[in-house]
């Protein structure tokens, strides 16, 4: 995407329930059998001081005052991370990133126009992957994973959700990005995470680069 960028940026975003989480651990068991060298990160980012504060107080904040503390970690997580993988030849996935901004924030009543000024620096990934569900299939999978934060309490947020990432599609191709859309309703995490891996660039990290080994901010 960028001239001078010698990494690929893939992000991973989808509704909560839809089974992101197991697909990534699908994906990164298919990758590793493949021997493929991938650095791994999280957002909001796990092992540093602003990305922990965020997951311990981000449940306190609400609209306008916790888009810009997700941004405030987002651009510290590309400061540490994220802008020194797209430097080396390095394959980096994070689990989520803008386009879970674009929805989780909307949630919050925060305009879009707002959102994408705050992120306006944050580089574009080269692979923004969404996956989806029916909103039905997201809800069944809520009642049997459990609630764990305030917006799976919301009983509308799965139809929201997969209306808000249909949007969030459209801006990040507007941005630059490829979009990988993927219905996950009827297909199993391991082709989902297939169907991804297919995607990849097949790049090697150089010898001296990060990455080959688990990262404290790895999901």
């Amino acid at each position: 995407m960028t001239g001078d960028r010698k990494g690929f940026f893939v992000s991973i975003d989808g509704p909560s329930g839809v089974g992101k989480s197991t697909t990534i651990r699908e994906l990164r068991a298919q990758l590793s059998e493949q021997g493929r060298q991938v650095q791994w990160t999280v957002e909001p980012p796990r092992g540093d001081f602003l990305g922990d504060f965020t997951r311990t107080h981000g449940s306190r904040l609400h609209g306008l005052a916790l888009a810009c503390l997700v941004a405030a970690a987002r651009y510290r997580h590309i400061e540490t991370t994220i802008a020194p993988a797209l430097d080396r030849s390095t394959l980096l996935i994070s689990d989520r990133y803008l386009a879970s901004t674009l929805v989780l924030q909307r949630l919050d009543g925060v305009p879009v126009d707002f959102l994408l000024m705050l992120n306006d620096y944050a580089p574009q990934p080269d692979l923004a992957v969404i996956l989806t569900a029916s909103p039905s299939t997201i809800a069944e999978r809520i009642d049997q994973a459990g609630i764990t934060h305030r917006f799976r309490a919301d009983p509308t947020a799965p139809v929201r959700e997969v209306e808000l990432y249909r949007d969030a599609a459209i801006t990040l191709e507007e941005l630059g990005s490829k979009v990988l859309v993927i219905d996950s309703t009827d297909v199993p995490p391991s082709e989902v995470a297939l169907r991804i891996a297919d995607m990849l660039p097949a790049r090697l990290l150089p010898s001296d680069a990060p990455g080959t080994t688990p990262t404290p901010q790895e999901p």
